[in-house]
């Protein structure tokens, strides 16, 4: 049974990784930050008591500002593979935190080869990077295209993504990056873009609310779904080689149409309930990212299955359905007649 570490698998990737690990029969572990409420609803359809038989997810406490708590889970682990894809990824919120951004994002993924190294494991290594290392550096972008960031999260990345490739050549860890371009999901932080929109016009739809504020309309992005990426993942640790490859559908959307597609979907005309607000601008703005996938495409066999027409169908379908599925719960409790 091989067995995987998952950095972030309470977060959208983490949570769709270890479905799929766990699918393919692998013992999943993961690590979760200590906090005083709740924070793992993604995988709580995943979990089993340890205590019960045939387990193969385990948590474990740790933080990726720890290195000594790293070196030990890697020991007692022993994993065949580590995905590191924890990590401070909200890119407006690093410009207020970017003290933080560049410890957690950055160093982290220091300390966590060298935690690899310390604890004298050999497992291939899975960094998660990102399109917006890209910046400002003209689409489509792909394996060669020069890096510009454009935040401290996007630098904080750069930084991970070329201490992976030091670790590789110097050490010869079996350690790659994936630099995925943005994918979403029903499961997406509520704070990121695509699901603000998604979960504020299925509110707005249901009569809940009637604004939703946001920012730059015209910033572009490829958008992709979550669990095609993960599956990209998963296949980048299948090679004989450790390397580097560019994840994305090829195709560049507006934030402007994603409220289109999501409205329309819906019956809606949302410019009568949408209002730009500035706070919301990043103090540095990447205009456009669309990404060359045809590397992966030719030596991974990977391909997204899911349009952005459907991605938006997806969560909007998924967001209308929660909230109704809230109202029920609530009109049970209270004694409501619909």
């Amino acid at each position: 049974m091989p067995r995987a570490i998952i950095t972030g698998i309470t977060g959208q990737d983490g949570s769709f990784l270890a479905e799929q690990l766990l699918h393919k029969g692998y013992e999943v572990h993961g690590l979760v930050r200590r906090s005083s409420s709740f924070n793992t609803e993604r995988i709580d359809h995943l979990y089993r008591d340890p205590h019960e038989e045939q387990v193969k997810l385990y948590l474990h406490h740790a933080d990726l500002s720890d290195s000594s708590r790293l070196v030990r889970v890697l020991y007692e682990v022993q994993p065949d593979e580590v995905y590191h894809l924890g990590a401070q990824s909200h890119v407006r919120v690093s410009f207020d935190v970017p003290e933080y951004t560049s410890d957690v994002t950055g160093m982290g993924t220091v300390r966590l080869l060298e935690a690899i190294r310390d604890a004298r494991v050999e497992p291939r290594f899975y960094q998660a990077s990102s399109s917006e290392m890209f910046g400002a550096s003209p689409p489509p972008q792909n394996e060669s295209t020069p890096f510009h960031p454009r935040s401290p999260y996007a630098v904080a990345k750069v930084t991970a993504f070329w201490i992976t490739v030091n670790y590789r050549e110097s050490y010869g860890i079996h350690a790659s990056n994936g630099i995925l371009f943005n994918h979403e999901s029903e499961r997406r932080g509520e704070t990121f873009v695509t699901r603000k929109i998604t979960r504020a016009l299925a509110a707005i739809h249901l009569g809940l609310q009637d604004k939703l504020y946001l920012g730059n309309l015209d910033a572009k992005r490829d958008w992709g779904y979550a669990p095609d990426f993960t599956d990209a993942m998963w296949r980048i640790l299948q090679q004989d080689e450790p390397d580097d490859y560019v994840i994305a559908t090829g195709e560049m959307h507006s934030v402007r149409d994603f409220l289109d597609e999501a409205a329309a979907h819906l019956g809606m005309d949302w410019e009568r309930h949408v209002e730009i607000d500035p706070k919301y601008y990043r103090p540095a703005e990447v205009d456009a990212l669309c990404g060359d996938p045809s590397k992966a495409r030719e030596k991974l066999g990977w391909e997204p299955k899911v349009t952005f027409k459907e991605l938006v169908r997806i969560m909007i379908d998924a967001d209308v359905k929660s909230i109704e599925d809230q109202l029920a719960g609530r009109a049970v409790r209270t004694g409501e007649r619909g």
